[in-house]
């Protein structure tokens, strides 16, 4: 048995953060202004609330430790909270935030290597800057794969100059944690915490819709991208990706119909809905579903354990979800 993985849990790291407040505070407080704007001020103070009581568990080893024994948790995989990706930074800062933030998830992870499994980032904005980034990530500092957002300023997933990023990252073998940071719809989801309920679905559907449409995939069959929120609404919707492929020209760009293509990516559990887990295992296949919760955010999953259990799958695709894929793309990425 390959034990119980989490794939989706996040680092806060509160001293990265102070230092780009101090060096850029008109910017911070500008990106600050957005958040404002596309939450609302109610979900920005619950929001506050519950990170607050949750901040050790979000910074230290011990606490994420103890966490994932009352889980029953036995690896978990650490990428930064979403809120140190910096789409706005210019080039010398985004250098800086990735590099630093790899530094700070290894050294995380180094605490209980036997238990935590580490993802970088990379500075998306900065397409021109991602190779150098990733290989900072997995060649010197030993970390599985990055975490990327939804878009990036005015770089979408599809973005021609991200091509050197996806060939390299298909040569490292490296995994690419597809997390959204935000949602693009700004004051439509301002109240009702809809900027999360619907908006990080809607931003996995479209960054993987750009990925599928784009033929990035058809280049790079070798890419390790796993999407949080189990593709978000793409897996339910995807007949609608199919038809559009079918009878538009200007959707008919990549080489076979979009629906092939969700058993090339990776998926999280994180879909608070166990008819929408069995979903995604049909359409995607068993092999191409990992076990993640969104430690330790209230979004999450308090138990994904017992989550995929109680999902009336099969006990073999269960197994496979709940640690068994997770290791094998390890194991496929170290062999390598």
């Amino acid at each position: 048995m390959s034990g119980v993985v989490d794939v989706h849990a996040h680092l806060l790291m509160p001293g990265l953060h102070a230092e780009v407040e101090r060096r850029v505070p008109d910017e911070v407080q500008e990106a600050a202004d957005l958040e404002l704007r596309r939450n609302g001020l109610a979900s920005l103070q619950a929001s506050g609330r519950m990170i607050g009581e949750r901040i050790p568990r979000l910074t230290s080893v011990g606490a994420r430790l103890t966490a994932m024994d009352a889980q029953g948790v036995d690896r978990q995989w650490v990428s930064p909270s979403p809120n140190h990706f910096y789409p706005w930074a210019n080039e010398g800062l985004a250098t800086w935030t990735s590099g630093e933030a790899n530094r700070l998830i290894a050294e995380h992870v180094a605490a209980a290597p036997d238990r935590l499994v580490g993802l970088g980032t990379v500075p998306l904005q900065h397409p021109h800057l991602a190779v150098d980034a990733l290989d900072d990530a997995v060649l010197g500092r030993g970390l599985a794969g990055v975490e990327i957002s939804s878009f990036a300023g005015d770089v979408e997933l599809s973005d021609d100059r991200l091509e050197r990023f996806w060939a390299r990252a298909a040569e490292l073998r490296a995994v690419v944690f597809l997390h959204p940071f935000g949602c693009s719809l700004d004051e439509r989801l301002d109240r009702f915490y809809l900027s999360n309920t619907v908006g990080q679905p809607a931003e996995n559907a479209v960054a993987l819709s750009h990925l599928i449409f784009a033929g990035v995939l058809d280049r790079h069959p070798g890419l390790r991208l796993i999407a949080a929120h189990g593709g978000g609404y793409l897996p339910t919707a995807i007949g609608r990706s199919d038809r559009a492929w079918k009878v538009r020209p200007e959707a008919h760009v990549c080489a076979h119909a979009p629906s092939t293509y969700l058993s090339k990516l990776w998926f999280d559990t994180v879909v608070h809905d166990q008819r929408a887990l069995r979903w995604l295992v049909e359409v995607a296949g068993a092999d191409r579903v990992l076990m993640g919760s969104d430690f330790p955010f209230d979004m999450g999953l308090d138990d994904p354990g017992e989550f995929v259990r109680g999902a009336g799958l099969g006990e073999a695709e269960a197994a496979a979800i709940l640690g068994g894929n997770a290791e094998a793309l390890l194991q496929t990425r170290v062999n390598a």
